[in-house]
């Protein structure tokens, strides 16, 4: 079993869409049973919300729904849980490492860094521009799953 957890800094833009966009290209190789896929905060702010609005419409073209995900904070524990952990950009890898503490394992990723362009995810919470987040998470889900794909073989 493949654990995995994407991170942000609320729970409700980038991560939760990583984690679908993730799980639905699972499912969609017939990989659902080799995998746990979660996302989760590095802030407190929005914790009990539900995805971002532009998130979901944004995954809901694509047939993918985020029914029942509300934003939850990183735990320290979580380290020993997962096999990856992955930030959206840079400041969420520090805020990761100030609640794992340090990265042994090296678990510690921006989701970027398996595609071919390393590089933050820009925030649409800020940007507004949901479509160029979705495109970015997409291409780093994919690499993402070529990478451990081709680790299992």
């Amino acid at each position: 079993m493949i654990k995995i957890m994407f991170v942000c800094h609320g729970n409700i833009c980038r991560s939760p869409m990583a984690e679908f966009v993730f799980d639905d290209m699972v499912k969609k190789r017939g990989l659902e049973n080799d995998f746990i896929i979660a996302s989760a905060a590095t802030s407190t702010e929005e914790i009990g919300n539900p995805v971002h609005r532009g998130t979901r419409e944004k995954l809901k073209k694509h047939g993918i729904s985020t029914e029942g995900k509300h934003a939850v904070q990183l735990t320290k524990s979580d380290y020993d849980k997962y096999d990856y952990i992955l930030g959206m950009d840079s400041m969420n890898i520090r805020n990761i490492k100030r609640i794992v503490g340090n990265d042994n394992s090296g678990k510690v990723k921006r989701l970027l860094d398996f595609s071919n362009n390393p590089r933050d995810i820009a925030d649409p919470w800020y940007t507004g521009n949901f479509d160029v987040t979705y495109d970015d998470i997409y291409e780093g889900c994919a690499g993402l799953l070529d990478f451990i794909l081709k680790e299992k073989s």
